[in-house]
């Protein structure tokens, strides 16, 4: 009989493999070496061992699920309990049964973190679904619609909830997509009667700037064109290809009215440079009138000259203030010569002079005939006061005689 310290061969070949329960009969190996019906069960045993040693690295390694974990785990126990094998068995079902905690707290730890990450899918849908209400009580229509994909893809990737809880963020979600696209839809109808209406419009406008387009008459029609170009932008888009032929309709009516009329303008500023050279020279004429010594012939000049200058023309109008400041000071200056005169002349003024004189006279007559006449009374006060009164009157008169004299 051949035997080891995990089992024997007994004489007639059966093999035992001794456990804590004492032995049980693993197989027989009749007519054989028991050395190698030892070794056969043994290499059994290996195998089982080799089994145990991979799920032991496995679970603490945490790459099996715990499910499975625990379902290998006992497949493995059931294999080794009734195994056909020679070996530490109880050694094998003690360190699996050493698992058993390990693969419960692994349990766990999956449950812990598949609640974090079912919290975590609960704030994500929660922010989505409070994101797309935003979105869908805005007017972005342009990347509104982009971000509301961009949010179904996301919730499309998060983990399920609980019935309950998902069809309720579902239904804020979904709402809140459909109220979207039922804005978006209205707005770019209303958008596209409004295009509507505005290539409506501007068919009229890019009309009636074809109609003006050949006008000459340069001051009204450049402000019509001024109008319609506002109420072009006030109409709004159209349509972009309609837009884009309309609006190469009323620009070639512009181009066409504004370039007749720049080519007039321009002759125009080469004649009125030759006025306001022409001007200028006759400038220097006027202002030799300068100064007025004889208001009479500086007026009969002046006269001749002023009729020259309305002869020659318009001149440039950024030019127009500076030489028709210089022309209204000689202007100005004979006038004040004719002014100062006509009051010298005026026979009115001068009888009112020669009244003021004669008036002031008379009352420095009177007044000398009161000083005189207190004196001989021997009132010393009125007289005084006679005298004083005469002494201003006579400071009067001298000023009115002045006046008088001015009087030719």
């Amino acid at each position: 009989m051949a035997e080891e310290s995990w089992g024997r061969v007994a004489d007639d070949g059966t093999v035992f493999v001794r456990t804590k329960d004492g032995e049980r009969t693993v197989g027989q190996w009749p007519d054989a070496n028991p050395e190698e019906a030892l070794a056969f069960y043994t290499r059994r045993y290996d195998a089982l061992a080799f089994e145990v040693d991979l799920l032991e690295k496995r679970v603490q390694a945490g790459t099996v699920s715990p499910d499975d974990a625990r379902a290998a785990v006992k497949k493995v126990t059931s294999s080794i309990t009734d195994a056909q094998a020679v070996g530490d068995l109880d050694g094998l079902l003690t360190r699996l049964e050493a698992l058993t905690p390990l693969v419960a707290q692994q349990r766990e730890k999956k449950k812990a973190e598949r609640a974090a990450k079912v919290e975590e899918a609960r704030e994500a849908k929660t922010k989505i679904a409070t994101e797309a209400e935003t979105i869908a009580a805005g007017t972005d229509w342009r990347h509104g619609v982009t971000r509301l994909r961009e949010l179904l893809d996301e919730w499309k990737a998060l983990p399920r909830l609980d019935k309950s809880s998902d069809d309720e963020l579902w239904h804020r979600f979904s709402s809140a997509r459909t109220t979207y696209t039922r804005h978006r839809k209205q707005h770019f109808a209303e958008l596209s009667s409004k295009r509507d209406e505005a290539a409506t419009v501007k068919e009229r406008l890019a009309a009636e700037a074809e109609t003006i387009a050949t006008s000459t008459d340069w001051g009204p029609t450049s402000g019509r064109f001024r109008d319609l170009m506002r109420q072009w932008k006030a109409a709004g888009p159209a349509p972009r290809e309609v837009d884009d032929k309309l609006w190469a309709r009323f620009r070639s009516a512009q181009d066409t009215f504004f370039g007749a009329r720049d080519a007039v303008q321009a002759e125009e500023n080469v004649e009125q440079q030759a006025n306001l050279q022409a001007k200028e020279a006759l400038l220097v004429e006027i202002e030799a009138i300068l100064p007025v010594n004889d208001a009479k012939a500086a007026r009969d000049q002046l006269r001749g000259l002023l009729d020259r200058w309305d002869e020659i023309g318009k001149v440039p109008r950024d030019s127009m203030r500076s030489i028709d400041g210089r022309l209204r000071a000689v202007e100005q200056a004979v006038k004040s010569a004719e002014d100062e005169v006509w009051n010298n002349t005026n026979p009115e003024a001068r009888a009112r002079a020669e009244a003021t004189v004669k008036q002031l006279q008379s009352l420095i007559t009177d007044l000398e005939k009161q000083a005189t006449k207190h004196e001989s009374q021997g009132n010393a006060r009125k007289a005084k006061e006679a005298r004083e009164a005469i002494a201003a009157r006579r400071e009067w008169l001298t000023q009115a005689q002045n006046a008088l004299s001015d009087f030719s």
